[in-house]
């Protein structure tokens, strides 16, 4: 589960002489130096955007389909396929948008606003089945007022549905999902969208790839003319790709090399602090022993935080206790204070518990790093929690499996890296609150939170939600449903040939504006 400096450098120099898949050789002849090629790990399973795959495979749903708006790469929302961001009404219950004229879907079909209408529509409707359907179950419907405005309603004040947009939706034609049905939108979405790129073929375990979309409505983008995304879970593969100049930008950098890669000739990196990236421990509330509130916080003051993102992330996690990061404006350093690392308290809480003698859990781990390699970090706590008595076994999966468990309340406890939007309420709405697509992975519940959240979602300005924020922290960690161990840190690295890449705060890989050189 852990890997030796030498294996690692052995691989590397295995992974080096890696022999370029037959598209890769093929366009590269065709397309001297229009092509962009993109590693990313683990495995994509959807190019629908109300079904998504993980984080980083985005980029896919990203470069077919287009929203209302959009995050930029330093996180500031924009708007995309609208000409503004909307006016919204005084009760904080109507947004009203006006599109840009002259954007065409992939088939030529002119977008409008009955397009946006049926799309939000299509995923509000409980029948269809869309994964993130809940997460915008406060909207209602679309009114449209013209070709190019058009109003949508919502039930309740929802203020952080914008933000929840630019990951979790996409627009399609009226009609479209009828007229082509799940498997076209999940496998092969050709003629469905607006983005930059136009879908051209999937070849399941290697790679999804793209053409250049000659009519974006975006003048001067994409600037390349093909986009290759590869499926290389392996860190030293990935490096070594990279080293070969077989991909131009790899995700998920191993962090013990990230420095020394990032300087080496040829290549270029950065990574870039975010405000939605939770490296943390999901439990199972339901589940004994995490059914006892005592336990759960005997193992949150049992994890030393510090040791876990210096010295196996590698300074590539910011460490907190709490669901804010500490740069952040909703970060609660007294919340956070609570669950200090702290031995004694951790067995204190432990005699007070059901399981005074300690107990045992199974800890999952993606076996394939997803954002971050987790692996050494589930051994550390392993060993960690072994101090107080208590058992961890731990369980490696691919993440495209344990993701489903999750959903559906099957472990016991997994330490992983997710990515959110960036909103500060978004994943503790998804994962501690009722009747999202989340809620069963940590069965908790609490008429407090709900409260809270209510409260935040009434407001658009920081200042006047920071309380109702700081509060939720300080309930959080009091009730410890989750353990959170800190925020971890977009990074990339990528050759000297790609010109315009910067590295995304909030989303994906994004490289609408990458060109090559």
């Amino acid at each position: 589960m852990a890997f030796t400096d030498a294996t690692r450098r052995g691989l590397l120099r295995a992974g080096a002489s890696l022999p370029l898949s037959a598209a890769l050789i093929r366009e590269s002849r065709a397309q001297a130096g229009g092509t962009l090629t993109v590693a990313l790990p683990t495995t994509p399973t959807s190019c629908d955007p109300v079904n998504p795959p993980d984080h980083d495979w985005m980029i896919v749903t990203q470069n077919i389909f287009e929203n209302l708006v959009e995050y930029d790469i330093d996180g500031v929302l924009r708007p995309q396929l609208a000409k503004a961001l909307p006016t919204v009404s005084e009760d904080g219950l109507t947004y009203a948008f006006e599109l840009h004229e002259g954007i065409k879907f992939h088939n030529g079909q002119p977008l409008t606003s009955e397009d946006v209408k049926y799309s939000f529509e299509w995923m509000l409707d409980p029948a269809n089945k869309a994964a993130r359907g809940p997460t915008f179950n406060r909207l209602s419907h679309v009114e449209v007022d013209s070709p190019t405005k058009l109003r949508v309603i919502l039930k309740e004040p929802f203020s952080p549905w914008l933000t929840m947009l630019t990951k979790f939706m996409g627009i399609w034609p009226k009609g479209s999902r009828e007229q082509y049905g799940p498997d076209h939108f999940r496998r092969h979405p050709t003629g469905v969208g607006t983005g930059p790129g136009l879908f051209e073929e999937w070849k399941p375990n290697d790679y999804i790839s793209f053409r250049r979309n000659p009519n974006y409505w975006q003048p001067g983008k994409p600037a390349w003319e093909r986009l290759i995304i590869k499926q290389v879970p392996e860190d030293t593969s990935r490096v070594a790709y990279l080293l070969s100049s077989q991909a131009d930008i790899i995700s998920v950098p191993p962090p013990r090399d990230y420095a020394r890669l990032k300087t080496r000739r040829g290549i270029q990196g950065n990574a870039r602090a975010t405000l939605g990236g939770w490296s943390f421990i999901a439990l199972n509330n339901a589940r004994p022993p995490f059914d006892d509130v005592n336990f759960r916080r005997a193992i949150a003051h049992a994890i030393d935080r510090k040791t876990i993102n210096e010295r196996i992330y590698h300074g590539m996690v910011e460490t907190t206790a709490v669901p804010a990061p500490r740069s952040s404006w909703w970060f609660n350093p007294a919340a956070d204070a609570v669950l200090d690392y702290n031995l004694d308290k951790a067995r204190d809480y432990l005699k007070k518990s059901k399981y005074p003698n300690g107990a045992s859990f199974e800890l999952a781990c993606a076996s394939v790093p997803y954002l971050l390699d987790s692996r050494d970090a589930a051994i550390f706590l392993q060993s960690e929690l072994a101090k107080i008595g208590v058992e961890v076994k731990i369980r490696l999966a691919e993440q495209s499996v344990l993701s489903p468990m999750l959903s559906r309340g099957e472990l016991d406890a997994l330490v992983a890296n997710f990515m959110s939007p960036g909103d500060p309420t978004y994943m503790i709405m998804v994962y501690l609150t009722a009747g999202q697509f989340m809620s069963k992975s940590s069965s908790f519940t609490d008429a407090r939170l709900d409260e809270l959240m209510k409260l935040a979602f009434r407001e658009n300005e920081q200042e006047p939600m920071k309380p109702h924020l700081h509060e939720m922290q300080m309930l959080l960690a009091e009730k410890s449903p989750f353990i959170w161990l800190g925020f971890f840190s977009a990074a990339n690295l990528w050759r000297d040939r790609v010109k315009n890449f910067k590295v995304s705060t909030g989303q994906t890989v994004m490289v609408r504006d990458v060109s090559l050189g």
